[in-house]
C-alpha cells in the first residue's frame, strides 16, 4: 500500500525535528559540562557519573569567584572595552558603509577590495605590526590600544555588512526626503538609519563579541593585572601545577550570560540583518 503524501510529510517532519534535536543536544553538551564542573565542590574536572546535576552540587565556586578573585574588576574592564568597540564599530561602519553605497569616488572599488582582503588573514598575522605601531604610539598597556586593535579587526566585516544593507534601501526615499527640505545628514539620520536597524544590530553584536571574549591581543597589550579583561582573568586560574576548574567553570558560565542575553533580546533583528545585508552589494 503506497504511503500518502500527508504521511510522508509527517515522517519527514519527524526526521527533521529529530535531527535538529540531536544537533541541539550536541551543541548544548559542552555548556552542560562546564555548568556541571562549576557546581562540583572543590576543583573536580572529571567524574565517573553521568548525573545532569551533581548530587553534592554547590554554588560555592560562584561565591568564591566574587569574593576571592577580582572578577567584578575584570567584568568592568571587559564591559568598558566591549562597549567602546561596539560604539566605535557602529559609528564608523554605519557612516563608511553609507559612503561606499551611495557615492561614487576615486578608489571606491580598491577600498572595498582592500577591506575584503584584510578578512583573508587571521588576526594573529596582524598582531606583530599592530603591536609595533602601538609601541610607537605609546599605547601599550592601555585600553585605547586594545580598543584600536579590536575596532580595526571588526570594522571590515561591519562596513561590508552595512554597505550591502544600504544597497537594498531605495535611493528614491532619500530623494523624496531632500525634496521635502532634508539635508544629506538629516535624510541619513531620519530615514536611512531606522531602516538599517537590522544591519546595525549585526554590526553591534559582531563588534561586541570581537572584544568580549578575545584573549590573544589582550594578553600582549594589557600587562598590568588591574587592566585585565575577563579572558585574562579566567586564564589566571590556570597554573603550571594545578587549575582551579571550579572557578574556571563558574566564570565561563557568567561570561556567557551577557552574550546570550543580547542574542535573545535582539533575535528578531538577526535574520533580516544577516540575510539581506551580508549577501548584497
Amino acid at each position: 500500500m503506497p504511503i500518502s503524501h500527508k504521511t510522508r510529510r509527517r515522517i519527514l517532519d519527524a526526521v527533521t525535528h529529530a535531527t535538529l534535536a540531536l544537533f541541539a543536544l550536541i551543541a548544548m553538551f559542552p555548556i552542560w559540562q562546564v555548568l556541571n564542573i562549576s557546581l562540583r565542590p572543590g576543583d573536580q574536572l572529571l567524574t565517573t557519573t553521568l548525573e545532569l546535576i551533581p548530587s553534592n552540587a554547590t554554588v560555592q565556586n560562584y561565591v568564591r569567584l566574587f569574593t576571592e578573585a577580582d572578577f567584578l574588576l575584570w567584568m568592568r574592564n571587559s564591559a568598558l572595552v566591549s562597549i567602546s568597540v561596539t560604539l566605535t564599530g557602529v559609528l564608523l561602519a554605519s557612516t563608511t558603509g553609507y559612503g561606499f553605497s551611495r557615492f561614487a569616488f576615486f578608489g571606491k572599488k580598491a577600498g572595498l577590495l582592500a577591506l575584503l582582503t584584510t578578512q583573508m588573514f587571521p588576526a594573529t598575522m596582524l598582531l606583530l605590526p599592530m603591536y609595533i605601531m602601538l609601541i610607537h604610539l605609546g599605547l601599550i598597556n592601555t585600553y585605547l590600544g586594545v580598543i584600536i586593535v579590536y575596532s580595526a579587526t571588526a570594522l571590515p566585516f561591519c562596513i561590508w555588512t552595512m554597505k550591502g544593507y544600504y544597497d537594498t534601501i531605495p535611493v528614491s526615499l532619500e530623494e523624496a526626503a531632500r525634496i521635502d527640505g532634508c539635508t544629506y545628514f538629516s535624510s541619513f539620520y531620519r530615514i536611512i538609519l531606522p531602516l538599517a536597524a537590522p544591519a546595525l544590530v549585526i554590526t553591534a553584536l559582531f563588534s561586541f563579541m570581537t572584544a568580549w571574549s578575545e584573549y590573544l591581543v589582550a594578553a600582549q597589550i594589557l600587562q598590568e593585572t588591574t587592566l585585565w579583561t575577563l579572558p585574562l582573568g579566567l586564564k589566571s586560574f590556570e597554573s603550571s601545577m594545578s587549575t582551579a576548574w571550579g572557578l574556571y567553570g563558574a566564570g565561563s558560565i557568567i561570561v556567557m550570560v551577557p552574550v546570550v542575553v543580547l542574542f535573545v533580546a535582539l533575535s528578531k533583528w538577526l535574520v533580516s540583518g544577516l540575510t539581506l545585508g551580508s549577501v548584497k552589494g
